[in-house]
């Protein structure tokens, strides 16, 4: 009776084990997809910014969202996104950190970028990622340029690092999407 029991449960487990591994292939094919028609949109729930003395001191003055630190920001409800549609790519995200240069008066404080690529270069990173690494301009002034670097996950994860010209650099962490999937 034993060995019926020990095997039945083997047995609930080997087929979970699976089907799990198909949704594995099948994330892993959509990603594939995207990548290779160069089309998605990733959405950000968390952002990672420098962590410095600045930061921690807005921290403290308790203007950054309930459940952030001065080093992981609360993104939910905050508007953001960033899409790749063939051969432009454009973003609006939340920027938190330290400008390095001065900006001008009545300046967006975020990041927004609406442009071709620069220097796009896409490759196949480890585990079935991909790593997505292009220069670009910012939307509102000609004395701002990004370095974009992109990891994409097999399970529709994703990281976005951007280097500026002239702000300390951040991250940010969501998921991905295909482009007819957001509403």
């Amino acid at each position: 009776m034993k060995k019926i029991l020990f095997i039945g449960i083997a047995l609930i487990f080997v087929s979970c084990g699976s089907s799990n591994s198909k949704s594995n292939e099948q994330t892993e094919g959509i990603l594939n997809e995207m990548v290779n028609e160069k089309t998605f949109e990733m959405k950000f729930n968390w952002a990672y910014p420098r962590v410095t003395s600045a930061m921690q001191q807005l921290t403290n003055s308790g203007l950054i969202p309930n459940g952030s630190t001065a080093g992981s920001i609360d993104l939910t409800g905050i508007g953001n996104y960033f899409k790749m549609e063939n051969d432009s790519v454009k973003a609006e995200l939340p920027y938190y950190g330290e400008r390095q240069f001065g900006g001008a008066y009545g300046a967006n404080a975020g990041i927004e970028f609406e442009d071709v690529p620069q220097n796009l270069n896409i490759k196949n990173g480890k585990n079935g990622s991909y790593e997505v690494r292009f220069d670009v301009n910012d939307k509102n002034t000609n004395t701002e340029s990004y370095r974009i670097f992109i990891q994409l996950f097999p399970n529709l994860t994703s990281n976005l690092t951007i280097n500026s010209s002239n702000r300390n650099n951040i991250q940010y962490r969501g998921k991905i999407y295909a482009i007819d999937t957001i509403d």
